[in-house]
């Protein structure tokens, strides 16, 4: 019974290897690793909490857990623009802490295989901290990004105070 258990989760592991849960920010598409992908929410309101980065434009209440959320377009340095009713929320799960990634739109799941991702070209070292490898598709190119450093370790810990 164990080995079932064992091989399951393998197995589980297995498919999501390669796929990426891709959104846009502007013109650029962007892909996250689909295991770090919970739930994908419409906008909604979102509470403003004093002192956190100006990315973090807060917290949402999602069916009763509190998940706080950022502007992926201000963490990344590119200009705001107004909520339409294609933005949405995309939760992921960084070192069992819920954070939720405002984004432009969610576009579909790319498999992306290893042969077709290149390391980021060494151009700026402050984008490329989030950049985790490049995808080459049919006709685009998607920007791979690094879940674990879209946040430093004391804004982890900051955010895990969400947690229950």
């Amino acid at each position: 019974m164990k080995n079932e258990t064992v091989l399951d989760l393998y197995e589980e592991e297995d498919t999501q290897k390669g796929k990426f849960l891709t959104f846009t920010l502007g013109v650029e598409a962007y892909g996250l690793e689909i295991s770090y992908v919970t739930e994908i929410v419409g906008i909604q309101p979102i509470t403003e909490v004093p002192e956190l980065p100006d990315y973090v434009k807060g917290i949402i209440n999602l069916r009763g857990k509190i998940i706080p959320v950022m502007d992926v377009r201000i963490r990344f340095k590119k200009k705001e623009s107004e909520y339409d009713d294609r933005t949405c929320i995309i939760v992921i799960d960084i070192q069992d802490i819920s954070i939720g990634m405002i984004v432009d739109s969610v576009t579909e799941v790319l498999s992306i295989p290893d042969h077709e991702i290149v390391p980021p070209p060494d151009i700026s070292k402050a984008q490329k901290k989030y950049i985790k490898g490049i995808g080459k598709t049919q006709d685009e190119v998607v920007l791979i990004l690094d879940c674990e450093k879209l946040l430093e370790d004391d804004e982890l810990d900051s955010f895990g105070r969400f947690e229950p």
